[in-house]
């Protein structure tokens, strides 16, 4: 899975909704220092940057070197090649000692892990009763009702192609695992809604599609979702001009949790 985002690590940096400042301060709130933060699966680092302007330091780690290597330079995030599943000791040389860490965040990578592995991870390297795990995800995005009808269209196509684990993410993390208490002012781990916003032109948005890894697969069974006729409903459903700059809109579910007295 790793090389499908490999193959398209420039296209993520270019296409990618960034995430609301709303977002970290929620989830700054309900932690009780601002010491460590992990970032698992950093992609290019974009979750890493918000996380840099309020924890002392971050460290972040991702699977994918070429992911890595467009991660801007921040004096106080740590950027670490990891292995897809690690084990005590690898969490243990690579992020963090035992109970160090005041916050866990994956940013739209969750429902790619090996829960039962991670999550032990996660509750060794996370300080006691006061660490905060924090997991989200973005749905398909929003412009206007005309440009929606086509891109629900392609969506329902390229079924097929995504891997099993994206039903998590059609389900808005609802139902992924998440064995975590709730946070402090809250009586449930959400999903918690935010927005994410990005101007695109057209060509910005085919690209974003392009970015998807069931764009990838489906490309390598010899199938373009983005066929003649789709690309005229989009160009006729943007108005014309594909040069127009439009707000799409990625809405964002937050589960947030921290770890349990057991």
């Amino acid at each position: 899975m790793a090389d499908l985002f490999n193959q398209q690590a420039k296209i993520y940096v270019e296409t990618r909704p960034s995430y609301p400042p709303e977002l970290f301060a929620f989830i700054a709130s309900k932690t009780q220092a601002h010491h460590l933060a992990w970032d698992v699966g950093t992609g290019n680092g974009q979750a890493a940057f918000s996380l840099s302007e309020i924890f002392k330091d971050v460290v972040a780690t991702d699977t994918s070197q070429e992911q890595l290597s467009f991660a801007p330079e921040i004096p106080n995030v740590r950027y670490q090649q990891t292995p897809p599943s690690m084990s005590i000791a690898e969490i243990e040389s690579h992020v963090a000692p035992q109970g160090n860490v005041d916050l866990v965040t994956i940013a739209q990578a969750l429902h790619w892990f090996d829960h039962p592995v991670f999550y032990q991870g996660v509750k060794w390297v996370l300080k006691k009763t006061h660490g905060v795990i924090a997991g989200w995800c973005y749905s398909e995005p929003e412009v206007n009702d005309a440009i929606n009808a086509v891109y629900s269209r392609i969506y329902k196509e390229s079924q097929p192609y995504w891997a099993p684990q994206r039903k998590f993410v059609d389900y808005r993390y609802r139902t992924i695992d998440f064995p975590f208490e709730p946070v402090e002012g809250e009586d449930h781990t959400g999903p918690f809604q935010f927005e994410g916003t990005r101007s695109m032109d057209l060509e910005s948005y085919f690209a974003y599609i392009r970015s998807w890894s069931a764009y990838q697969t489906a490309r390598g069974k010899g199938v373009e979702l983005l066929r003649e006729d789709v690309v005229n409903d989009f160009e006729r459903a943007w108005g014309g001009d594909r040069t127009s700059q439009k707000i799409v809109r990625f809405p964002i579910y937050l589960r947030i949790g921290r770890v349990g007295t057991e």
